[in-house]
């Protein structure tokens, strides 16, 4: 299939991105914005801020399952009309988080509203491989990552300020102003992408086969896997800071807020020196030295808890250097993960996004499991995935240079 954009839609190309980049966010913007409320959440329900972080962990799990559901539909019915249902799943979830008078029904609220809400996810990760160049979908995914880092940026600030004054039900009613926007920018902007593939069969069976197929090629397992771990850093980071500064800290919620804030300026930059970097080097290249500082900065996070060795502002630069490598780390796992697919796009975001966050629910999950009176949790398990990350790649790399050298001969 050629690529759809033409040279008059390349007039678009920036608006194209936007709207690409909107439905990327929504999923980071869901989890940043609320994070400030753990605590009022928490006293409002009667509860505690681990029992509220199972929300987060609800949220991943319902992410990863749906996302399992939108790729076979995304290719079978095309782009648009799996989307749209999505988005208008996650508008009601939203509007019923509103009215939520337990832990336990926000927890199933919050993996309703993923259900919807990863439709954009895998949709604007299928769009980019259907829209751009295969040359290009690295520089792509850099330029979707300045508006998805937007989110920590803007998110926690706005979540601590809604929260302040007029409480942790306001974060829900943006989260609904928000996808209305999507819904008005998909249905009346954004071009259609790959046609559907009336061939394509939903029964179980097939749709299985074709997911082992996409898992089973060695740059895809390779790449999905060390970006799913690298990412799971973060998603530790998440589940662990409210905890961490607010509580071990003592910092309010607006200080959170721009704590959080801070620490993703380094995501935002990083994502977009690396599509300076790839005029350079490859994907490949940059992954590889990327992981490499994670390790690095993940280790002293690690051994400086172990060993009382970091206060808030030594944690906050460990962290912040630990989360720019994700800037580019993900644009190019992404990329390298999706590059050997034309017509399977759909499944393969799906899949690749469903790991992706399957990993981050168990990490997130286990952070708040873990939880205690020190930052250890967050730091060792952060450490742990960056470990676990850079394993897969070297291993990953020596299984396909190996078919390689086999088929050459």
């Amino acid at each position: 299939m050629q690529t759809v954009i033409t040279k008059m839609q390349k007039k678009k190309r920036n608006l194209i991105i936007l709207i690409l980049g909107l439905l990327s966010a929504l999923g980071p913007f869901s989890i940043d914005l609320y994070l400030p409320g753990f605590p009022e959440i928490a006293r409002d329900l009667n509860s505690t801020t681990g029992r509220v972080a199972l929300s987060l962990s609800s949220y991943f799990v319902g992410v990863s399952l749906g996302q399992m559901i939108y790729g076979p539909l995304l290719d079978r019915f095309g782009r648009r009309t799996p989307l749209l249902v999505g988005l208008f799943i996650y508008l009601f979830a939203s509007v019923y988080m509103v009215y939520v008078t337990s832990v336990d029904s926000l927890i199933l609220a919050r993996f309703i509203q993923a259900l919807g809400g990863c439709a954009g996810m895998v949709a604007a990760r299928a769009l980019v491989r259907d829209l751009f160049p295969v040359t290009e979908t690295a520089k792509i995914f850099s330029l979707l990552m300045l508006v998805i880092a937007v989110s920590p940026i803007i998110a926690p600030t706005l979540g601590g300020f809604a929260t302040a004054h007029w409480g942790w039900h306001s974060i829900f009613i943006i989260l609904a102003a928000l996808v209305a926007l999507n819904i008005l920018l998909v249905y009346f902007w954004l071009p259609l992408g790959a046609p559907p593939d009336t061939t394509m069969s939903l029964k179980p069976k097939p749709i299985m086969t074709k997911f082992w197929n996409v898992f089973k090629t060695p740059q895809f397992y390779t790449y999905t896997l060390t970006g799913s771990f690298a990412a799971s850093g973060l998603y530790a980071y998440i589940a662990g800071s409210p905890h961490v500064f607010m509580e071990l800290y003592g910092v309010s919620e607006k200080q959170y807020g721009w704590i959080f804030g801070i620490i993703a300026m380094g995501l935002v930059t990083a994502s977009q020196v690396n599509t300076f970097m790839l005029k350079k080097y490859t994907s490949q290249q940059i992954v590889k030295v990327t992981l490499l500082c994670q390790v690095v900065a993940g280790a002293l996070l690690f051994f400086g808890t172990i060993f009382h060795l970091i206060e808030m502002y030594s944690m906050i630069v460990l962290v912040f250097l630990f989360l720019s490598t994700q800037g580019f780390a993900f644009p190019n796992t992404s990329a390298l993960s999706l590059a050997p697919f034309e017509k399977s796009a759909g499944t393969a975001s799906a899949l690749m996004g469903a790991l992706q966050l399957g990993i981050g629910a168990i990490i997130t999950a286990l952070v708040s499991t873990l939880s205690n009176e020190t930052p250890l949790p967050m730091t060792g398990i952060m450490f742990l995935c960056a470990s676990v990350s850079v394993t897969i790649l070297y291993w990953g790399n020596r299984k396909i240079k190996t078919l390689e050298r086999v088929s050459i001969s």
